[in-house]
């Protein structure tokens, strides 16, 4: 049976306060990592955020944490050039990835977030769920397809993201999951469920906290 990838209900009140609990304590950077031998203590609970560059990730976690200056947001793709680390709560991990795809610098240092990508991906046990995000206005690209590859042969549970959802009239939004979906069905490693945001009209954001909160 085909999976349909439908889009993420909202969350109930009861579910939304525990998101919402999890991200109104205090949210600190912890570390940048450019190694693995780098990477902080697997003494709890992670999620990453993984998408091309300039698809909206720091914005996404300056939304989700409420506070805009947390994650630095740049309009140079390829700007973040480190695994960055985050709390959120007691016993949460943020984790945002490199952006991937055309990044605005020399092939050495992209091939060397790649391996450290690759190499994170496949070795941290502690991470529960990566969140690909996609951007509304382009779909699911070919490097999209291949960190979703990644993730597959990695065995590490990725959900869509779509981000910049208000950026896109509702008919071509339509359109768009339908190719989001079609991508979707390709990697046994996705989730069946399609997370709809924006960062700057806050919509999906409450639910994205609830499943960050709520996972196991």
């Amino acid at each position: 049976m085909q999976i349909k990838f439908e889009i993420a209900e909202e969350p109930d009140d009861f579910t939304a306060e525990k998101g919402r609990m999890l991200f109104a304590g205090e949210t600190q950077f912890v570390k940048g990592v450019v190694a693995m031998d780098g990477l902080p203590p697997a003494d709890r609970m992670e999620v990453c955020f993984a998408g091309r560059s300039n698809v909206g990730k720091s914005t996404l976690i300056n939304a989700l944490t409420g506070m805009k200056a947390l994650a630095r947001a740049s309009n140079t793709p390829g700007r973040t050039q480190e695994i960055n680390y985050f709390t959120a709560g007691e016993d949460h991990y943020l984790v945002d990835l490199p952006g991937y795809g055309y990044a605005n610098a020399p092939l050495p240092i992209v091939e060397k977030w790649q391996r450290l990508l690759k190499q994170y991906l496949s070795g941290r046990q502690t991470l529960r769920r990566a969140f690909v995000l996609i951007d509304a206005r382009h779909g699911v690209k070919k490097v999209d397809d291949e960190i979703m590859s990644l993730l597959d042969s990695s065995a590490v549970t990725f959900q869509c993201v779509l981000t910049k959802a208000d950026k896109v009239k509702e008919v071509d939004r339509a359109k768009v999951l339908d190719q989001v979906r079609e991508a979707l069905a390709k990697h046994p490693a996705a989730y069946p469920e399609i997370v709809v945001t924006s960062s700057e009209k806050g919509w999906g954001i409450p639910t994205l906290r609830a499943i960050v909160a709520t996972l196991k």
